[in-house]
Formats: structure tokens, sequence, C-alpha cells
């Protein structure tokens, strides 16, 4: 009785050692398309997670047939343009992109489980260096038909597109691809991709999609600031306000020059209605930065809401010479002189007042003929009257310009 009961035992084992798939695997495997596919693995009881990994490969192996044919396509296409025969055939975009970003998400998903251990407790991927090479292959696609879709005004299809180029890049399946080679324009893809998400009120993603662009020193400085305002867009509360304050704060220490930074928090000390925070800011980082563009100009600005053109034009000036470009600061600088002179019972020095908020008033509406940025124009007529008087054809000019 022993004997056979060995055997028997024997036999379990053998069938469980050789046990071949399981019914809704084969099925699985049977499918000719992704749909189909994709479909059964939703519903699926799969016996292991050996067999979730096949599954999910599988849908990897439908994805790339369809990623393969409109790629082919091109292909053809492009030799014949270069060899001057053939007619250009037409190709599924659209079908390419979703894919390739079917075959993304496949393909992630089978790694998920291709890195489990095994029956014997091994780990021992089947299909992780495969499905990471061919994948990231063609991923860049996903870069020029998400520009296209913008171009026609498909938002979401940008978002759809572009998402999937970022979030894949930073999936542990694509550790060991090459990477710097979309090093020149992932920032810039990742910068546009924030203001689709923004724009479409997933905040968390635009966050996500900045802090990728961060890493490009040419993005750098736009990303921060729309990251910094998106953050800011959606505050409910005072506790939501102080919160990002405390953001803000933490993004100086960490950075304590760059303008970006240092002037929302400015701003939010406004809205605090803060004062003290404000100045103490301010000076404090003026202590250390003289030459801080966004701390001078925001001196001018407090002085000038105070009403004291004096004390505004002597930090105007001084933020007129770190950032002589800026048509905002020269206006504001030539109305605060303009005002000094006005109050001024020195002739001389009234003279010499009223040329200096000219020059500064001139250089606005050089930098600013449309009045986009800052309205120049009765300002600098006021100026010129006090200096030349109400006959002056210069006044006169000026005063067209004021219109």
């Amino acid at each position: 009785m022993k004997k056979v009961m060995m055997m028997a035992m024997m036999l379990v084992a053998s069938a469980t050692a050789f046990a071949g798939d399981s019914d809704a695997l084969k099925a699985i495997k049977k499918c000719k398309t992704y749909a189909e596919a994709a479909q059964l693995v939703k519903t699926a009881q799969l016996a292991n997670d050996e067999e979730r990994a096949t599954a999910y490969n599988k849908l990897v192996d439908l994805a790339m047939d369809k990623v393969s044919k409109e790629t082919g396509t091109m292909a053809e296409n492009q030799a014949a343009a270069q060899l001057g025969s053939g007619k250009q055939e037409a190709y599924d975009t659209l079908g390419l992109a979703d894919g390739i970003c079917n075959a993304i998400d496949a393909a992630i998903e089978c790694n998920k489980y291709d890195q489990l251990p095994n029956a014997k407790g091994k780990v021992k991927p089947q299909y992780a260096e495969k499905n990471a090479q061919r994948v990231w292959a063609v991923r860049a696609h996903l870069v020029n038909i998400g520009q296209e879709q913008a171009s026609k005004g498909n938002n979401a299809g940008v978002l759809k597109y572009w998402g999937a180029f970022l979030d894949s890049a930073a999936d542990p399946l694509f550790a060991t691809q090459n990477h710097e080679a979309e090093k020149g324009y992932i920032g810039q893809v990742a910068f546009y991709a924030g203001r689709y998400a923004f724009d479409a009120k997933e905040l968390d993603r635009a966050n996500r999609y900045f802090d990728i662009a961060m890493q490009d020193p040419e993005q750098k400085k736009d990303a921060l600031t729309f990251k910094l305002y998106a953050a800011g867009s959606n505050l409910q509360s005072k506790a939501d306000t102080l919160k990002y304050v405390d953001q803000l704060k933490a993004l100086y220490a960490d950075d304590p020059e760059n303008d970006v930074i240092l002037d929302k928090l400015f701003t939010m000390y406004d809205g605090l209605q803060d004062k003290g925070a404000q100045t103490a800011l301010l000076d404090n980082h003026l202590a250390k930065y003289p030459n801080s563009f966004a701390a001078l100009a925001n001196k001018g600005m407090m002085a000038i809401a105070d009403n004291n053109a004096e004390e505004g034009a002597k930090w105007l000036r001084k933020a007129a010479v770190a950032s002589p470009e800026n048509a905002v600061v020269q206006t504001y600088l030539g109305t605060c002189l303009s005002v000094q002179a006005g109050n001024t019972e020195d002739t001389a020095k009234r003279k010499e007042l009223y040329q200096e908020a000219v020059q500064a008033l001139d250089k606005a509406k050089e930098l600013d003929p449309n009045k986009a940025q800052a309205n120049w124009g009765y300002n600098r007529y006021q100026a010129y009257y006090g200096l030349y008087g109400a006959d002056d054809p210069k006044t006169k000019d000026a005063e067209l310009d004021s219109k």
C-alpha cells in the first residue's frame, strides 16, 4: 500500500511540474487583435504571476504589430521620396501613437509580474530586456505626433502622447536604455506638457512635468514660474496659503538667488498683508545680493505704495541698472521722478529730475511702444509738460502718444 501511495504522489508532482497553460492564457495567446486580448486579460483568471507576465507580453506583441505596420509604411514612404519613385501610402498616425502607448502600458505591467519570484523563489525575467528595447526604440514618435496634435487643437491627445513619453522615461523597465539622446528636447516637451496638464486641471501631473523641465537649464526658469503659479492657483483657505508660503520659503532656502521664487514669496506676503515680512525678506536678500532685480524693484514698489516718490526713485534707479530692458520699471521710475520734480521748489533740481523722468519714460516707450506691459503715455506727457511747457512741439507730440 505504501508503495502505491508513493507512486500516486509522484504522479501528482509530475503533473504539477509539467502542467500546461491555463485555458485563460491559451485563449489570450490565440487573440489576433490588441483590443480582443486586452479585454480577456482584464477578466481572465490566470494561474500565477508567470502567466500574468506572459499575458501582458502578448499585449505588447499585439501593440507592436500595429506599431511595426505603421512605421513600416513610414519607412517605405521615406525611401520612395528619397529615390523619387513610387507614391506615398497613407498611414494611421493616431493608430501608431495609440499602439505605442498600449505597448508602453503593457510592457510596464508585464515587467511587474516578470520581476516577481517564480515557484522556486528565484527572479528570472523572461520578457524585460526584449520589451524594453523594442518599446524604447519607438517612444520618440510620441513627441512628433503630440506636436502635430497640438497644431490641430487636440489637447487631450497632446497630453496623452507627451505624457506617455515622459512618464515612461522614469519607469524601472527602461532604466538601462539610452536616455542621453533625449536630453536635448525632453525638457521642452515636459514644460509644454506641464502647461497642458495645468489647463486640464491635473495639477499633480503638471507639477511632475514641470519638475522634469526644471532639470533642463534652458527651461528651468519658465518651468519654475509655471510650477509656482500652478501651486498657488488653487488656494482655498488661509491654511492653504500658509502652507504654500512654507513651500516657497523652502524653495527660497534651496535657491536663494532665484528672483522668481523671491518675487512670488514677496507677493504672497503682500496678500497676507504682512509688510514686516516683506521688508525683512527684501532687506535680508539685498544684504547678500545687492544687485537682485526682483528685490530692488519690489523695494521701489513698496515705496510707491507708501506714496514716497523719492524712496521709490532711489530703488527703481538701481532696478533699472540691474535690468535696463524692463519697460515697467522704466515707467514707474519716470513717474516717481516726475512726481518728485513737481514737489521740488529748487528750479535747477526740478529740471534735472524732469530730464531724468523723460529719459526713463522715453526708454519705456522704446521698449514697449504699444503699451502692452505698462501704460507710460500720460506720465510721459506730464514729464514733458513739466520740462518743456505746454506749447512745446515735443510736449504736444507726447500728448498725442498719451491717448
